[in-house]
């Protein structure tokens, strides 16, 4: 059955991370979401880290369900021939730097002229204003500048730590792709095209403010005590591993401290309620730790269950599709590529009861749907052929 998206088009340029994210989400919700791709290697994510059969592990996520076809859009010929997929379609999302797509030609008033109900959107770094918006982003530096790292600061050193993530990029995504669906509605609803416009900047400070920007929400006198870093969850040592525990209310502390037969700990006045023992985090800490370490991981999560204390295993990237949880809500697929082979990736997300998605069709070759997208949009066989062998259009395998 298709998926909720059936029926919307949308023409996706972008490369890298955040925005083709943001279309394959859309995508596992049954648009069709063509990937128009430059002549050469294509998306430079295609090439990068563990690739089999010419695809990487991280294209291969982020390209799924999607088609694929190559427009050198550096000749008018190539331009014409996105103008009528365009023509055609529901959305079109760029991701170039601010003011590229405009001197390509490719602006947004150029498509609105074309097709006044089209959702045209723009994905940028650092904004379309201000001193850094012509400048390159990647999600290390958007890490960097956000304030991601010094939320991630060592506690002894105050030196700041990425997170080994694409976090930035994928919350742009996230985002992105609900701004879209919004934006579809409300044409839906009568308010026709508009221009969609979000920075990884914005979208990172919205990603991270409820909880890593708590202590600068609150403005002027009589706030309370700031939430240190210390007060947060940690990861602990057991005798034999690793496990996290989250006591954020005081009856979760209560039934650890029960559990552990540290009962002295709840009545102690540093510890009894939440906001003292943030304060005394560290000495804790101390106190628990003794505790923990005398049992196993296994020993420590029965105890812990049967007294309802929040916590979680550590589980590793190499065994999770393993975990009996996982297994249990079939989140992960495996599917054969015909270029890629064997490999797993998560089912879509959500679970619709009236139009669940279909499950995906792995990530495209380079312009392996050049010449059925092509012919979609009413170019002839004879058309078709004259501009791959001027090189304007090119699909898969071709030299």
């Amino acid at each position: 059955m298709p998926g909720p998206l059936d029926g919307i088009r949308i023409v996706d340029l972008t490369t890298m991370a955040s925005g083709p994210l943001a279309t394959a989400i859309l995508a596992d919700q049954g648009a069709d979401v063509i990937k128009v791709e430059a002549p050469g290697r294509g998306d430079a994510l295609r090439n990068i880290g563990p690739s089999r059969g010419g695809l990487s592990a991280v294209f291969l996520s982020l390209n799924r369900s999607k088609r694929s076809i190559v427009i050198d859009l550096r000749e008018p010929r190539g331009v014409e021939v996105l103008d009528r997929l365009v023509a055609g379609a529901d959305v079109f999302v760029q991701n170039f730097r601010p003011g590229v797509a405009q001197r390509m030609g490719l602006g947004v008033d150029r498509y609105r002229a074309l097709h006044p109900d089209l959702v045209y959107v723009s994905v940028s770094g650092f904004g379309e204003a201000g001193p850094m918006a012509h400048r390159p982003v990647y999600d290390s530096l958007m890490q960097a500048y956000c304030g991601v790292a010094m939320n991630q600061a060592d506690l002894e050193t105050g030196e700041p730590s990425f997170v080994r993530n694409i976090l930035c990029d994928k919350a742009t995504a996230v985002q992105t792709s609900q701004l879209i669906t919004s934006a579809l509605l409300a044409r839906e609803r009568g308010g026709g095209g508009q221009h969609l416009r979000i920075s990884m900047l914005h979208a990172s400070l919205a990603f991270l403010w409820p909880d890593a920007m708590q202590n600068h929400t609150l403005l002027g006198e009589g706030v309370s005590d700031p939430m240190l870093k210390s007060a947060l969850p940690m990861i602990r040592p057991t005798r034999d591993g690793f496990i996290t525990i989250t006591t954020i209310q005081d009856r979760e502390f209560e039934a650890l401290c029960r559990a552990l037969d540290r009962d002295d700990l709840a009545k102690d006045v540093r510890f009894a309620t939440a906001d003292p023992r943030a304060r005394h985090a560290h000495e804790l800490q101390a106190q628990l730790e003794g505790s923990l370490r005398r049992l196993s991981t296994v020993e420590l999560t029965e105890l812990l269950e049967t007294a309802d204390v929040p916590h979680a295993p550590i589980g590793h990237p190499a065994t999770i599709h393993e975990d009996r949880q996982v297994v249990a809500n079939e989140l992960l697929f495996e599917m054969d590529h015909p270029l890629a082979g064997a490999l797993r990736q998560p089912r879509p997300l959500g679970d619709f009861e009236r139009t669940p998605a279909e499950t995906p069709r792995g990530a495209p070759g380079l312009g392996e749907h050049t010449r059925e997208i092509a012919s979609e949009v009413g170019l002839s066989d004879v058309e078709i052929s004259r501009l791959e062998a001027d090189g304007i259009l090119v699909r898969l395998g071709a030299d």
